[in-house]
């Protein structure tokens, strides 16, 4: 066998006994490298990663820093992830609460010496245009015409200004509503125009606090008005409002003895289904148009809304704020991974004796590549089992602290440790590609 002999110093003992390289011998002063058994040098997978963690042990402050860095951009990303998810979920189920199939008619404006006077200033809804849609349009149910006002309400000592509705006892089906105590007023209260009332939540507890309201008489704009009922609680709205700040009574109370009018401020009806929503709108427009004798081309005197509309603005702005927040996140895990490749560049620099010395024992490019990638990667995974750890944690209490609704999946948190792993490997292999390129001559003699 032919032999080259060449005399290595005390130190490389070391690095060919990880290395595991059973052809070089210790015992003598010289130590003799086949150079005629290719392949007599290939390294196990395991060996490689033995490898790789004892360099990482050896610099356990420099590598608990980089894992900070990229935790802190996982977190982050775990954090807005939760808060957009827990929106979008706030979001559909305040569709729910509102009725999904539900179609809102409310008086338009009209031009006066082209002046627009806006929503609601017409007069031309009535309750005739109600019983001719419950009518003539099948795809049409629930029907109930509206009639808005604000008042005060009064109970002994306590008094609450609050939205009376006066709508029709199908309300509660168009916007799926229901009971918690007592019943709701019925079609005979409406026909005979009955001081009765339902009561939302946030009314019952600034006026009777812990008492039962059901059976007391409050005065409601000047009428005395039996409460027969109370609404089941519903929160905010999509928009923020208070839904449960609300009080029914039948719309022809409020017409005849509240606001004094003939004409409605709105319809609200539900489609038989949500497929059916567009025809349902396309229907009620040409009936009404009819209706109220509008030419072609002449703009209408109502409008058409449903709660898929206002649910798709939030939905929109949230999306666009989750996508600016994302955006933040990411810049952090950015550098968080620059970190990453600067560790590991200052790492190549600091061992490039040692990595000579492995390439000149036999290992090859793909080993050293491997090693250092191995190196990017645990750190990298550590960082984003940190960094989930603190997302959640920022998330749960984000959620006690702030009221914030927030939604962990594990989908996303799955994604967020995948991605930590995308980005050692990203930011990782630049240096790793640069270390087994070194020529091992030049490498040994580095300083």
């Amino acid at each position: 066998m032919n032999r080259t002999a060449i005399l290595l110093p005390a130190a490389v003992k070391r690095t060919a006994e990880l290395q595991g390289n059973y052809c070089v011998d210790f015992s003598r002063a010289g130590t003799y490298l086949p150079s005629d058994l290719p392949g007599a040098f290939t390294m196990p997978f395991r060996l490689i990663v033995r490898i790789a963690l004892s360099a990482l042990r050896r610099n356990r402050l420099r590598a608990a820093l980089t894992t900070v860095g990229v935790a802190i951009g996982i977190a982050a990303v775990v954090c807005v992830v939760a808060v957009g998810q827990g929106a979008t979920v706030r979001v559909q189920e305040q569709i729910t609460n509102i009725g999904s199939n539900m179609i809102w008619i409310e008086a338009g404006g009209r031009t006066l010496n082209g002046v627009r006077t806006g929503v609601h200033g017409t007069k031309s809804l009535t309750v005739f245009d109600a019983q001719a849609i419950r009518q003539q349009i099948p795809l049409v149910t629930n029907v109930s015409p509206h009639v808005n006002t604000r008042v005060q309400v009064i109970y002994g000592n306590e008094n609450w200004s609050t939205m009376v509705r006066g709508v029709s006892p199908e309300y509660l089906a168009a916007a799926n509503w229901h009971m918690a105590q007592g019943e709701p007023f019925t079609d005979r209260d409406v026909t005979a125009a009955a001081n009765v009332c339902v009561l939302g939540g946030t009314v019952v507890t600034n006026l009777f606090g812990a008492d039962d309201p059901i059976g007391r008489m409050i005065r409601v704009g000047g009428q005395q008005c039996r409460v027969v009922g109370v609404l089941a609680a519903k929160g905010q709205s999509a928009v923020g409002q208070d839904q449960d700040d609300t009080l029914l009574m039948p719309y022809t109370t409020v017409q005849k003895k509240i606001k004094g009018i003939t004409w409605l401020d709105d319809i609200m009806c539900s489609a038989v289904s949500a497929a059916a929503i567009g025809q349902a709108e396309r229907d009620i427009t040409a009936l009404l148009r009819d209706r109220h004798h509008i030419m072609p081309g002449e703009m209408e005197d109502f409008n058409l809304r449903h709660p898929e509309e206002i649910a798709q603005a939030v939905a929109s702005s949230t999306r666009t704020m989750e996508l600016l927040l994302a955006s933040v996140a990411s810049v952090a895990l950015l550098v968080g991974g620059i970190g990453i490749m600067n560790i590991m560049l200052v790492s190549v620099t600091e061992r490039t004796r040692e990595i000579g010395i492995r390439l000149s024992l036999g290992a090859r490019e793909r080993d050293v590549r491997t090693q250092f990638l191995i190196e990017a990667l645990v750190l990298s995974l550590l960082g984003g089992l940190l960094g989930v750890g603190a997302g959640v944690g920022g998330a749960i209490g984000l959620s006690a602290a702030l009221a914030w609704p927030t939604e962990l999946s594990s989908a996303a948190i799955l994604l967020a440790f995948g991605f930590s792993a995308a980005v050692g490997v990203f930011f990782g292999y630049y240096p790793a590609s640069k270390a087994s390129r070194l020529d091992p001559i030049t490498a040994l003699r580095f300083e």
